[in-house]
């Protein structure tokens, strides 16, 4: 992919997305935290990437995974006023739809456009089919590790946004805030499972659920950087202090580091001067 291709797809990106703009700004409001969302995405791919030392056609090529992953959720906002798949469309294989009727993708080499569809159209599915290889195997890993960091961002910010005020939060939400955690969801997350979102009740259920995510979580510097942010911290402090919960959290840390150890454990040796790329973290027996 050449530079010139880059730019082309961001002003289409920004042009596409301005069509849904409208005068509710309940609407508008949701619209501008999945743009905001799209350029954190394209950040935290390009970061893995360079970790990864993958060359400059292969960087422009994740770019533009990111930037088109969540095409789909502008009309669907839009016409559905929610975000929520299963009570309006599959906003990933809308998105593959949508690239497909405008000719978005046109300009790229065949193998290019199968990569950056085949990444978008699985980059929300519980798990990635079977056969899947090569470069196309390499572009759906990097944006479901670069989705899930910025969604942990999101979703930290939102549930503080509600407990600071909750009279003036306005963004949707489907679940409850109560007090405890279903058994089956805690269940799920200690056998080192993706809790499906069907079994969710509360909003603490939805919490740990996205914690859980760390056994989808593909690459080791996608963990590190999850690490730092205290991400996981700040979700363990919104539940209940049970003990089911505290050894959740110690299974968490413990499953993290001992990834990170792993890796780390693989990586060539290097000179003060050279840093070498971050390694594939391998997954656990039961991750997704």
């Amino acid at each position: 992919m050449e530079p010139c291709q880059l730019d082309n797809f961001r002003c289409w990106f920004d042009s596409y997305t301005q069509r849904f703009f409208c005068e509710d700004e309940y609407v508008n409001a949701h619209l501008r935290l999945k743009q905001e969302h799209t350029r954190r995405t394209c950040e935290e791919i390009l970061y893995l990437a360079e970790r990864l030392a993958l060359d400059e056609s292969q960087k422009r090529i994740a770019e533009v995974v990111a930037l088109l992953h969540d095409i789909g959720r502008f009309p669907q906002f839009a016409e559905y006023r929610t975000f929520n798949d299963a009570r309006s469309v599959d906003h990933a294989r809308l998105s593959v739809e949508i690239l497909r009727g405008e000719g978005a993708l046109d300009a790229l080499r065949r193998e290019e456009r199968l990569w950056v569809e085949t990444a978008i159209e699985h980059h929300s599915r519980r798990s990635l089919p079977a056969g899947l290889n090569g470069q196309a195997m390499l572009f759906a890993k990097l944006i479901r590790d670069a989705d899930k960091l910025d969604i942990f961002r999101v979703v930290v910010e939102l549930h503080q946004r509600r407990r600071e005020d909750p009279d003036e939060f306005s963004f949707e939400t489907d679940l409850p805030e109560e007090p405890e955690v279903s058994p089956e969801v805690i269940e799920t997350v200690m056998n080192e499972q993706l809790v499906e979102y069907r079994k969710l009740r509360t909003l603490n259920d939805m919490r740990l659920c996205q914690i859980g995510w760390v056994y989808d979580m593909n690459f080791a510097a996608a963990l590190e950087r999850l690490r730092e942010r205290g991400h996981l911290d700040t979700l363990f402090a919104y539940l209940p202090q049970t003990a089911d919960v505290t050894n959740i959290r110690e299974k968490i840390r413990g499953y993290v580091e001992a990834r990170l150890e792993d890796a780390a454990s693989r990586e060539l040796p290097r000179s003060p001067t050279h840093r070498p790329a971050n390694t594939v973290v391998r997954p656990g027996p039961n991750s997704r």
